[in-house]
């Protein structure tokens, strides 16, 4: 294989690999702050005990975050060199504002969310719960503005540097809210909070099938799976169609891949499975016709560009495109329909005792992290062949010093350290569960705990005076 094969596959393995934390530490976090809004509201323990709880599991969701992470940004440095120098004025920015704003936002307040349950009351705990998880979407917003800038460029000129060509930045505001920068924000926080709330559900599932914990499965149920049904509908039915719109008029060659269309025609059809033979260029499978159309213009004659519009060097690896984003959308109505089906077992009374639907709950956690996830490769592998959109090929941006024999070894070293890493998260996470949530706080206890600044600063011992 050459190297820029191995740099693919490597950069690929890693960020799939650390993927899989900032959605759930998005989610997490969100319903953590309703449990937190809950305790205050309420006083009563039984949502204390859920943030001790779900702050443990937190905890290790953040670490894995930050520890897979820092690999990443190593990599900008060591595998993709020609694509440092070319976006280090504008990335690099943003990646700063990231580290600046954001993750000391989160770094300042997490040791007291971590460790505030025996030292905060619930009012200057849910304060400290609330500025991590603001922290972490503070961070998502900047990641997510520095990867749509990549996927449609713009706030930028092109100057000759000392190593060749590179962007630099013309207009702070152009970079920050490229065209599809708030529609893919709001995809992805959406998304997000739909896997918090399918995580919270299905550990709370998996109690009732266990009959543990019942007392504390049904609150985590009435909050997680509101949220979850209302979320996925707004998914498909909003956020999904605007993703639709803005990838029709920006990248339009990646719209083509991710629905197999050929052909420039109007009243193009959406498949729901199907296949790509791109040496035959065609498409076979199930569609519904004209609703690809009518989802990027709202009407059955609005003109979808097909691929032999585009040069062949300038289309994505199609089928794949085309797999991937048939899986997110394929799930994404599934999760519709297990809404619907939640919702009519709320209504009959029968959802806290039907095993088939906690079953069902239990494993929805792994579907939405699926669809998550395919919907990232949807969006990496749809920007092919290009690394900044029409502005640097992929091919071009690798480290040309690195060969393939070097990123071969530690290609076999990531893939083993990250197995490792995910057997010691899934041992670690599933001990948590099964431990379950702490014993009931006691009430006296938490009355004496410091519930505000002025609480916190009264405590604090003063300083005798006495020197030696």
């Amino acid at each position: 294989m050459s190297a820029e094969l191995l740099d693919r596959i490597q950069f690929g393995l890693t960020v799939s690999f650390h993927f899989i934390f900032p959605p759930l530490s998005l989610g997490v976090g969100m319903l953590l702050v309703v449990f937190g809004v809950q305790s205050v509201r309420t006083g009563d323990p039984t949502w204390r005990r859920l943030s001790m709880f779900w702050v443990r599991i937190y905890g290790l969701i953040f670490a894995m975050g930050v520890a897979t992470g820092i690999v990443m940004e190593f990599q900008f440095g060591t595998n993709w060199s020609v694509y440092s120098r070319f976006v280090g004025n504008v990335f690099g920015s943003l990646l700063a504002a990231e580290g600046i704003f954001a993750f000391m936002l989160e770094g300042g307040f997490l040791g007291l969310m971590l460790f505030g349950a025996s030292k905060l009351g619930n009012r200057m705990w849910l304060f400290a719960t609330s500025m991590v998880v603001l922290g972490a979407h503070f961070s998502a917003l900047w990641i997510v503005m520095a990867n749509s800038w990549m996927q449609t460029p713009q706030g930028y000129e092109v100057i000759d540097g000392p190593y060749g060509p590179q962007a630099v930045m013309t207009s702070f505001a152009e970079v920050v809210f490229t065209p599809s920068f708030l529609p893919r924000l709001a995809h992805v926080l959406v998304a997000s909070w739909m896997l918090g709330a399918a995580m919270v559900a299905s550990v709370a599932a998996w109690y009732l099938l266990r009959d543990r914990h019942t007392d504390l499965a049904r609150p985590m149920l009435k909050v997680a799976l509101p949220v979850f049904c209302v979320l996925s509908v707004l998914q498909v039915a909003v956020f999904g169609a605007q993703q639709a719109t803005t990838v029709a008029g920006n990248q339009p060659v990646k719209l083509a891949s991710m629905e197999g269309v050929w052909d420039t025609r109007t009243c193009a059809p959406m498949y729901i499975v199907g296949w790509v033979d791109t040496a035959e260029e065609s498409t076979t499978g199930l569609s519904i016709p004209c609703l690809l159309s009518i989802l990027v213009g709202f009407s059955p004659d609005t003109e979808v560009q097909g691929l032999t519009a585009f040069p062949a060097d300038d289309r994505p690896p199609t089928n794949v495109v085309f797999q991937a984003y048939h899986a997110m959308i394929d799930l994404g109505m599934l999760f519709v329909g297990v809404s619907a089906l939640v919702a009519f077992m709320a209504w009959r009374r029968r959802l806290l005792t039907s095993r088939w639907v906690q079953r069902l709950l239990v494993v929805n956690v792994a579907l939405v992290m699926t669809a998550i996830m395919t919907g990232w490769w949807t969006a990496e592998f749809g920007r092919q062949p290009w690394v900044v959109w029409e502005e640097l090929r992929t091919a071009d941006a690798v480290s040309p010093n690195v060969s393939a024999t070097t990123v071969a070894i530690s290609l076999v070293g990531f893939v083993v350290v990250y197995a490792l890493l995910l057997g010691v998260f899934l041992w670690l996470l599933h001990r948590k569960i099964v431990a379950g949530p702490p014993d009931e706080p006691d009430e006296e206890e938490l009355a004496s705990l410091p519930d505000s600044f002025g609480e916190i600063f009264a405590r604090r011992p003063r300083a005798s005076g006495r020197v030696g």
